[in-house]
């Protein structure tokens, strides 16, 4: 079973000063849990896309239980990768994530596009999903329930980011979400 999440959002930004603090996101203040940023790959394609992969390492306070089943030196960091794809020609930027390590417990994949706002050319649009499977048996649910909440935290997060004080103080518009498990019922 994958437990499955759906968020929508407008930042009140224009795409290029989204897109511009993206890259600027980490050192930050807000977001002391990120330890390291490094870029694996970039590159430009032929028809002007910008592809990077980078290897994020941030803290992660696992239950007591789930600490039991890691080494204590890896039981407090988690690997993840972020591909990105940026379109400038149509203004898109498409992110997808995944953690390396600590997929015998759970895996967490998430894809974010980033638009200019249909309504609006000065805002931007963010369609955030995000995939939480588990193969821990008994305890599955319990596990994909957290790193769904998990998730459902960092959308809250956002808001204090460098990121997005871009356009204080109404940055968010119209938040949409939705929790659905894979058949797309609703939690």
């Amino acid at each position: 079973m994958v437990k499955y999440f759906l968020g929508q959002s407008v930042l009140r930004s224009s795409w290029d000063q989204v897109f511009a603090a993206f890259w600027q996101r980490y050192p930050n203040p807000y977001s002391k849990h990120v330890l390291t940023e490094d870029i694996v790959h970039r590159e430009v394609t032929p028809d002007q896309k910008l592809l990077s992969r980078r290897l994020l390492t941030k803290t992660n306070r696992m239950p007591r239980w789930a600490e039991r089943l890691f080494p204590a030196n890896v039981a407090h960091s988690v690997y993840i990768l972020e591909d990105s794809i940026v379109d400038p020609q149509n203004q898109t930027m498409t992110t997808f994530t995944w953690n390396v390590n600590h997929a015998r417990l759970m895996v967490v994949e998430e894809r974010c596009v980033y638009c200019v706002n249909s309504d609006n050319s000065g805002w931007t649009e963010i369609r955030r999903e995000a995939w939480v499977s588990s193969s821990l048996f008994g305890v599955s649910r319990a596990v994909q329930v957290r790193g769904l909440g998990a998730g459902l935290g960092w959308a809250g997060s956002l808001s204090s980011s460098p990121m997005l004080l871009l356009a204080l103080p109404g940055i968010w518009s119209c938040p949409v979400q939705k929790q659905c498990d894979q058949d797309g019922e609703g939690l």
